[in-house]
């Protein structure tokens, strides 16, 4: 039996185990839709932008640990997607992106809707393919997924030409195994350097554990709890990281970086053992690298080895799955004897007095913070929390205490405004029976309110809070800070209303300008099973993110809410501790 190109695309998509694909159609894969259509056992959700599309995708897969899948049409379609694409680079999520292209013989002759797809991505995929032939489309798709979930997960991008899309073929039996000589995605890491680690770590007085988004995303949560209570250490957690281990725990820090809290940022400045685990010392963690942990030896253990001592030199460095490395110390390190770090404990208990996340309320206005603690409450700390970028992003980070992996979805690396919105679409439909709720504000909301249309066609019921301040939030603060309070261009004097905008596109608005209106609100809105509701929550427009390292600071180098100057640097004598 002979089928054209399209059909077998969609076969190998459902060889592959895909329910979903996020897309829209357009003319170079129109014979794709032609044969999804046909398909009963993959969904597809037809977005009203190709960015929602891939950020849906996104959202999708972070939720679930499964692949996301998206596909868009030639010229604007790709290049629409792009952000998408870079936002699921940067955190390493996996996704397999299919493009249309104009038929062959045109390409390079500028035709309509065409652009150099693979040319473009080249820089924020983690591989991209240009199918020549039809013979090549179900080897494709299976190297293409193999890539994206393997190893340091990632986009990875598949571009069709329309005629191949069209051409025939005999139907052949889509490949169960794939080797590919050019990529080895299983690493076993060393023994000796495990060994080495957990001698180190035996001996380690001032010893702190440092989890990234590497240990949500290889799984190792299990393994981080059950090595975090053997050995009674300390843990902080990155942006990416938090709910790898649960933040209501005692041995839990909070988040560290630029606006983490003091006790996590006090005990990286004083460890003398950093032991960072799926992580990169990204510069919002490190702060100024010439201040960053002046004391400490490093253990750095990553899958992807271009990662390991390329902002901070591993002292060392292991690679390989969080997973295995974690359960390789565990059984390396149950006999051990561990020095006593009761000493280490007892200062930074000192520091968790300092209370670096209080704040101050005022009669007349609800706080933002406030907002996350109610929602926190009325959610139990259960529902699945997507963020956009801002000021929001770095509260709800803060007040809502993730337990459980995969509960936090938010864009990291890119810091991508717009994300929030499709990514909840996209978490409910891999998590329908999981309360969702999108934190945004009121400028990130803009970049992707279309899906509001998609979330009502597709029935994904979705709690939007968006604190509303009528800034630009973060921008404003920034200005307040470092530019002499010039707000240029942050502030947002023509918005629209929310609540009759939600509306309009069959949805629940609810406006919220009191804060004893506020929790009865988001009871109102979690009890509407059905339905998506909006909640537009007037917060108050002067309110900081605190603690905040500021630029050229390091860790002992701290803003905190209510001192109008940096807290000073900590002189404590770490050898005495």
């Amino acid at each position: 039996m002979k089928l054209n190109g399209a059909q077998i695309l969609v076969n190998s998509l459902k060889s592959e185990g895909v329910s979903h694909v996020f897309g829209y159609p357009g003319g170079a894969v129109l014979h794709i839709y032609d044969a999804l259509n046909a398909c009963e056992d993959i969904k597809h959700i037809l977005v009203r932008h190709e960015q929602g599309a891939t950020h849906g995708a996104d959202g999708y897969a972070r939720a679930s640990g499964k692949c996301g899948v998206t596909l868009v049409t030639s010229g604007p379609g790709i290049t629409n997607a792009v952000t998408g694409i870079a936002t699921a680079h940067m955190d390493s999520i996996p996704m397999v992106i299919i493009s249309g292209q104009v038929p062959s013989p045109l390409i390079g002759m500028d035709a309509f809707q065409e652009v150099d797809a693979v040319g473009i991505t080249r820089s924020c995929v983690k591989h991209n393919f240009l199918i020549r032939d039809i013979s090549e489309i179900a080897i494709t798709i299976k190297k293409a997924f193999h890539i994206a979930t393997t190893g340091r997960p990632g986009p990875v991008l598949i571009d069709i030409p329309k005629d191949i899309t069209i051409a025939k073929m005999e139907v052949e039996e889509y490949p169960k195994t794939i080797e590919m000589r050019s990529y080895k995605s299983t690493i076993k890491a060393s023994d000796h350097q495990i060994k080495k680690a957990a001698e180190m770590l035996a001996n380690s007085k001032r010893p702190i554990l440092y989890a990234g988004g590497g240990c949500i995303i290889g799984n190792s949560s299990k393994e981080l709890r059950e090595f975090t209570h053997m050995t009674g250490f300390p843990i902080t957690q990155t942006l990416m990281g938090l709910g790898a281990y649960p933040m209501t725990d005692n041995q839990s820090l909070g988040m560290l970086g630029m606006h983490g809290t003091y006790e996590a940022n006090m005990a990286m400045h004083g460890s003398d053992c950093v032991v960072a685990i799926g992580s990169r010392f990204d510069d919002r963690i490190t702060g100024n690298l010439e201040k960053f942990c002046p004391t400490a030896k490093f253990i750095h253990i990553d899958i992807d080895p271009s990662q390991i001592s390329k902002n901070v030199i591993a002292d060392i460095p292991i690679v390989g799955q969080t997973k295995q490395v974690l359960q390789a110390l565990i059984d390396q390190m149950k006999d051990k004897k561990l020095a006593d770090i009761s000493n280490w404990w007892s200062q930074i208990e000192e520091w968790r007095k300092v209370d670096s996340l209080a704040y101050k309320k005022s009669p007349g206005v609800i706080k933002p913070q406030t907002v996350i603690e109610t929602l926190y409450e009325v959610t139990k700390g259960k529902a699945i929390v997507t963020s956009d970028v801002g000021q929001h992003q770095m509260w709800a980070a803060q007040y809502y205490l993730f337990d459980e992996p995969r509960q936090w979805i938010n864009s990291g690396g890119l810091g991508t405004m717009g994300f929030g919105l499709p990514a909840a679409m996209g978490a409910k439909l891999a998590m329908p029976d999981r309360d969702v709720a999108c934190v945004t504000g009121d400028g990130s909301i803009q970049m992707m309110l279309q899906e509001l249309s998609t979330m009502l066609q597709y029935s994904t019921p979705v709690k939007i809070i968006n604190l509303n301040n009528g800034y630009l939030g973060m921008v404003r603060q920034w200005q307040e800070f470092f530019y002499e309070k010039r707000y240029a261009m942050s502030y947002m004097e023509a918005l629209p209303d929310f609540v009759k905008l939600a509306e309009s596109y069959g949805h629940m608005g609810i406006r919220v300008e009191k804060e004893e209106d506020l929790k009865p609100a988001l009871i109102e809105a979690f009890n509407q099973k059905e339905h998506t509701v909006f909640l537009d929550i007037v917060t108050d427009p002067s309110e900081n993110v605190f603690p905040m390292i500021p630029a050229g600071g390091g860790h002992s180098d701290m803003l905190l809410a209510g001192r109008d100057e940096m807290v000073s640097k900590d002189e404590t004598d770490f050898n005495a501790v």
